[in-house]
């Protein structure tokens, strides 16, 4: 074979292996509204970026009459390219080849590309869409799988990892993006689980759907373990892209900062009649933080999962922040289970990548009755309180309004390390609310009186004089546990100014293994 022949094969054998598992499953997998594997990558990636490795690996395996059936790339394309002009190491399933089914081969790839990304210090998106284990390669399999658990955990915290859900996801597959930092899962084309309807059905006697058993509304809405669920594969991709622009590319980095064109000092009027005249009436927190973020732009994440806390990305000044704010519109903006879950997980994601956090505050406490004792709202309570402890990155508080008992505490108080705390001046910070509060020390003297007015009287006197010392912020300022007392339309301002101040500042915790968070 001369040299010319050589040439012309590393072709043909390139045009094969991108061919997957052939023109037939290739239509197959469009007729499902999906993309194949390698257009996943051009969408994600930067054009003409896209460096492949291993496009010539083969499965080894000769058990099951598996042997006389290869496919170059063995069902998943590797490699690295750039998203806006910075590195990141990308595995797509293959779908088209053995149903994405993982082999040994195809374990090797993946694990190839997280040790490249570790040395290299950049992201690592896997796009999933595969059938689970290879059968036919039974423990080699499993132990594949294992081997990427392992380099999730290892690469956790230290590069993000984000994972996309474009198919199916099932049994031990579902590992690997549950120990990734982001899960997006596409619309009616998705699902995850670890054990299907048919087991579901043999064992408990369940008739379930795929799609309800672990499709993307019910991971968006009631397990909470997808962050995004999006209505096409396009849509997901893009939105990988957008959330690259709030990260740095590994732990030692900072966020990049982009030339802004809203000001800083934008003055937000609408923020000065946002709260209502009565405490107990519900607002809008997305209207205060769509007013002072750069351009009205806020990347929520969690959006459909306990809606009573709000978390996501934003840009003040053209500075990437973590923004978590109680939401006054849905529950009051108590904290629950669910919602302790969530801002905890999203404050350590920011704290590993050195993302400041704003907290946004409007608590009323923590949700009361057995459902909530019976399932841990303690040990759930104080994981967030000890995310925010446990954070070294620039922290601001802002008390909008109520800020009362437990949650004050848990809610980036200043005792918690907080770096800048600031209220509005219709804060009230306090251990409990004045009807409450009345009960607990008037109690008696109420029940002494005869007369049922007299005893309304009384309490609407004592409520009234304890909303005058505690429904305001300027108690907690008079020890110096609020920073200052700022006037709402100087939000923005505000946090953009302490930003800055607290660009350079440098904290550390005590020397450990590591610590053991409340889980």
């Amino acid at each position: 074979m001369n040299k010319t022949d050589k040439i012309k094969q590393l072709i043909d054998l390139r045009v094969q292996a991108k061919l997957g598992g052939g023109e037939k499953r290739i239509d197959s997998q469009h007729a499902k509204g999906k993309y194949t594997a390698r257009e996943r990558i051009e969408i994600l990636l930067d054009e003409g970026s896209f460096e492949e490795f291993d496009m010539f690996v083969q499965h080894r395996c000769n058990d099951f009459g598996i042997e006389s059936e290869s496919y170059l790339g063995d069902g998943v394309v590797t490699g690295y390219g750039t998203i806006d002009g910075r590195i990141v190491y990308v595995f797509s399933q293959d779908f088209t080849v053995f149903g994405g089914s993982l082999s040994e081969s195809f374990a090797k790839k993946i694990c190839k590309v997280m040790d490249q990304a570790m040395k290299v210090g950049a992201p690592v998106i896997g796009i999933n869409d595969s059938g689970g284990a290879r059968i036919q390669e039974g423990v080699q399999s499993l132990a594949g799988y294992a081997e990427i658990f392992q380099r999730n955990i290892m690469a956790s915290g230290v590069i993000p990892q984000i994972s996309a859900i474009f198919g199916p996801c099932a049994g031990g597959a579902v590992y690997s993006p549950a120990l990734t930092d982001i899960i997006i899962m596409s619309e009616k084309t998705s699902y995850m689980f670890v054990t299907g309807p048919k087991v579901a059905k043999t064992v408990t006697g369940e008739n379930i759907s795929t799609e309800d058993l672990g499709g993307a509304s019910v991971h968006t809405e009631k397990s909470g373990v997808a962050h995004f669920r999006v209505e096409s594969e396009e849509e997901g991709l893009l939105l990988i892209r957008k959330l690259l622009e709030y990260l740095p590319q590994n732990n030692l980095e900072e966020p990049i900062t982009t030339i802004c064109d809203d000001p800083f000092d934008r003055i937000c009027d609408p923020l000065n009649e946002i709260i209502p005249e009565n405490p107990n009436l519900p607002y809008d927190m997305m209207d205060v933080i769509h007013e002072i973020v750069d351009r009205e732009e806020f990347l929520e994440i969690h959006r459909h999962y306990a809606k009573n806390i709000i978390v996501g990305f934003a840009k003040m000044s053209g500075q990437p922040i973590g923004i978590v704010a109680n939401q006054p519109n849905y529950l009051a903006g108590v904290l629950d289970i669910n919602a302790s879950r969530k801002a905890a997980r999203f404050v350590r994601f920011c704290d590993c990548f050195n993302v400041p956090i704003l907290t946004l505050v409007d608590v009323p406490g923590f949700l009361p009755g057995s459902s909530q004792e019976y399932g841990g709202i303690i040990t759930h309570g104080a994981k967030l309180m000890f995310a925010y402890g446990e954070a070294t990155v620039p922290k601001i508080t802002i008390t909008l309004r109520k800020s009362y008992g437990g949650a004050h505490d848990v809610m980036s108080s200043k005792q918690l390390r907080g770096d800048l705390n600031y209220a509005w001046p219709s804060a009230e910070i306090a251990v409990m609310g004045a009807k409450g509060a009345i009960e607990v020390l008037e109690g008696r003297k109420i029940s002494a009186l005869e007369r049922e007015e007299d005893r309304l009287a009384y309490a609407a006197q004592k409520e009234k004089e304890y909303t005058e010392r505690f429904a305001n912020p300027y108690q907690a300022a008079k020890f110096g546990f609020i920073d200052d007392v700022i006037e709402p339309r100087n939000t923005r301002f505000r946090v953009c100014r302490a930003l800055k101040m607290l660009a350079t500042k440098k904290d550390v915790n005590p020397p450990k293994k590591h610590s053991n968070i409340p889980l």
